[in-house]
């Protein structure tokens, strides 16, 4: 019940995004008391991820735009006279321009229901650890399901989509949870890359099988799709921050296999580490050493000033203009490797992005950047968990009427619920989205163009990645067969005989990672003055869509509506023709099943000065910006942690069991059983002796 709730806290957070999740975790791991809510039904607000059928929900929500009514209609008697109020919005405005298109037999899927879904009880949200082990069921191998169910019975991982400490509206039960007895050892072998690799089946050389609408929201459970398109530097904010705290250990990563680049009508892949330079056949000898000297020179560019401050008031693009770079390289650097805007970034911020993307190489595979499986969704998730784990409470479907602010010092001092209960804290953490139009009357905001598409078939089919899937295939069936019993070609074995098992095994994974790719490809503006287009296809192996599909993001900032933005980009890599082609080139693109554009409000980069009226003691949030990476949510929390708690430590590392030290009302159950009365007291046998003796030790510590 909400009358259960605590009156009083340290610190109320209002929305669970990732920045919002970050300070919340933070808050808890150092000691303060932390209520968590949000008037939604899932968590990560617009960095959320949702099954098929919760994103239609989603698109359904955000294309009716009705108002919320009020479930509390005397909660203005708990005003005080000394005090105001500031009312916060009940309607998300932060998603416009919601369309969605299928090109597929859309008839069909109307009496199909979605495999594994509860009955009367449709998931609103994606879950990551609940669909990671109902997947782990049908799709990991056994080894790999025992563990996944394993980590699920452990006391410091939630259940569900939702931390142990979750509460979900009026008829939930507050709990909260202690630390793990268990936590691991903080070090970067916590990111385990790739764990749940599905393993791929035999091509066939008939024609790819077609894949429906109904299929689609039978398998809707199997998707996974985010919100926010990004991926995680190797060497970036984040990254360090899941290391430095030790929240990695509840989400899996995969490497993003694959950069390419769009250039005269063409997908081409780019070349990362200085072995793929040197090994690329889209470059001459002479374009692979202008390309490994100016890269040389980006990682310590600034020990040479001399070579680019003439330039400091150019564009990137200028400046690569005036080095020995032919145009292909110049395309490469600027669209692939700096991803930076070719009209508005100057030459020191494109020479900071490249060096940030050579910096990142080689971490943790050949490029720069990580994808947490099950989709970004599961990151702002992870930080909630370890808020949990040290005694912060959730309410999800708990929305907040008004802030309340003391007139005297212009402090907040409470929030009232909807239940119409009040809530004290000394801090306030505001998502953006839950603020009114007339607090945010004076703030200027951007938008993000974003579209999602399901496909049949990846942008590039590379004959590497063919070649990959037959080598897997190989391999398998020479450690099934032994070698012997299954017939190979000769030329094979006599290569695999020089193998041992290990080796072979190696291999196999090895050619799988190449197989199953997550690519990164950026489109340059189709006409001038338009945005470049960063595109991410990821494959079923990142457990965000059902095998033999991919699911695509496009992201750009907004200059018109999404569709009017990322539609002709769409048009150029892929097939909108419900029927089939004719045309060869047609026939070459991947098709598109479904497709969904929006814009999503951008508010990174906002002054707190901007709000009018808000207490000092009330920081804001903002919601994702349109950069690839996660840096500004990082930077984001730390410096309002930092404001609120200057002399605690931002997420250090969670302490070791051994060094745990419990108080004596901790323990006083465990004593209770004992009488150390003498004349009560009976006599031990060998086995309860034993037990008394831990017992009388562990006292004996206590009590020094």
């Amino acid at each position: 019940m909400a009358d259960n709730l605590p009156s009083e806290f340290d610190v109320v957070v209002i929305g669970t995004g990732l920045p919002e999740s970050i300070i919340a975790a933070a808050c808890a791991r150092s000691g303060q008391r932390v209520l968590h809510v949000d008037s939604r039904n899932y968590y990560g607000g617009n960095w959320a991820s949702f099954s098929f059928s919760g994103l239609l929900s989603w698109i359904k929500e955000n294309q009716q735009k009705t108002d919320i009514c009020d479930e509390c209609e005397d909660w203005t008697k708990l005003i005080l006279e000394n005090e105001e109020v500031i009312s916060l919005s009940k309607k998300d405005k932060t998603i416009q321009h919601v369309e969605d298109f299928c090109f597929g037999d859309q008839d069909s899927a109307e009496d199909v229901e979605e495999a594994g879904a509860l009955p009367k009880l449709p998931v609103f949200g994606a879950s990551g650890a609940e669909e990671a082990a109902q997947e782990s069921e049908k799709e990991c191998p056994p080894s790999e399901s025992a563990l996944l169910e394993a980590e699920s019975q452990e006391p410091a991982k939630a259940t569900g989509a939702e931390p142990a400490a979750a509460v979900e509206g009026k008829d939930a039960e507050i709990t909260s949870e202690n630390e793990s007895s268990h936590s691991m050892a903080l070090g970067e072998s916590t990111l385990e890359l790739g764990k749940t690799e599905v393993a791929p089946s035999e091509i066939s050389a008939q024609e790819p099988k077609k894949i429906t609408y109904s299929q689609i929201v039978r398998e809707g459970r199997r998707f996974n799709i985010d919100l926010v398109s990004k991926l995680l530097y190797s060497r970036g904010l984040l990254i360090d921050l899941l290391i430095k705290s030790n929240v990695s250990r509840y989400a899996e990563f995969k490497n993003a296999t694959r950069i390419l680049a769009f250039r005269e009508g063409k997908i081409e892949q780019v070349p990362c580490s200085r072995a793929d330079v040197f090994n690329s056949r889209q470059l001459t000898m002479v374009e692979k050493r202008m390309l490994m000297k100016f890269l040389t020179f980006c990682l310590d560019y600034e020990q040479h000033p001399d070579e680019y401050q003439d330039y400091e008031s150019s564009t990137f693009a200028q400046f690569l203009r005036t080095q020995k770079l032919t145009p292909s390289l110049q395309h490469f650097i600027l669209h692939s490797i700096a991803m930076v805007s070719e009209t508005d970034c100057s030459t020191l911020e494109g020479l900071q992005a490249t060096k940030k993307f050579l910096q990142c190489l080689g971490r943790y595979g050949n490029t720069p950047f990580l994808f947490p499986l099950y989709g970004q969704g599961e990151i702002p998730q992870c930080f909630c968990r370890m808020c949990a784990v040290f005694g912060g409470i959730y309410c999800l479907r708990h929305s907040v009427q008004c802030l309340v602010v003391d007139t005297e010092s212009g402090r907040c001092k409470a929030i009232v619920d909807h239940f119409g209960q009040r809530i004290s804290a000394n801090y306030f953490i505001v998502e953006d989205s839950y603020l009114s139009e007339n607090v945010c009357r004076n703030v200027c905001y951007r938008q993000i163009s974003r579209a999602v598409l399901i496909t049949d078939q990846s942008v590039l089919n590379t004959d590497s990645e063919q070649q990959s899937f037959q080598t897997v295939i190989l391999l398998e069936r020479a450690v099934i067969g032994g070698f012997l019993s299954v017939p190979l070609p000769q030329t094979f074995l006599t290569k695999v005989a020089l193998l041992t098992w290990v080796e072979i095994l190696e291999c196999s994974n090895s050619a799988r990672l190449i197989a199953q790719v997550v690519s990164i490809l950026t489109v340059p503006p189709v006409d001038l003055g338009r945005p470049a287009v960063c595109v991410i296809e990821l494959c079923s192996s990142t457990m965000t869509c059902m095998k033999d599909t991919y699911l695509v993001h496009l992201t750009c900032p907004s200059t018109k509506t999404a569709r009017e933005d990322l539609e002709p980009v769409v048009q150029k890599l892929f097939n909108l023709n419900t029927e089939k082609e004719t045309e060869n080139e047609e026939l070459e693109k991947p098709r598109v099943l479904w497709a969904v554009y929006f814009n999503m409000r951008d508010s990174s980069g906002i002054e707190k000065s901007s709000y009018d009226g808000l207490p000092s003691n009330v920081y804001v949030c903002s919601g994702p910006d349109s950069a690839l990476g996660n840096d500004c949510a990082v930077k984001q929390a730390e410096t309002v942690f930092q404001e609120m708690f200057p002399a605690e430590e931002f997420c250090p590392p969670p302490p070791n069991p051994e060094d745990i030290i419990y108080d004596e009302d901790e323990i006083a159950p465990e004593e209770s059983g004992f009488d150390n009365s003498p004349e009560t007291k009976p006599e031990p046998s060998s086995e309860e002796s034993s037990s008394g003796d831990s017992s009388a030790v562990k006292k004996e510590d206590n009590e020094e």
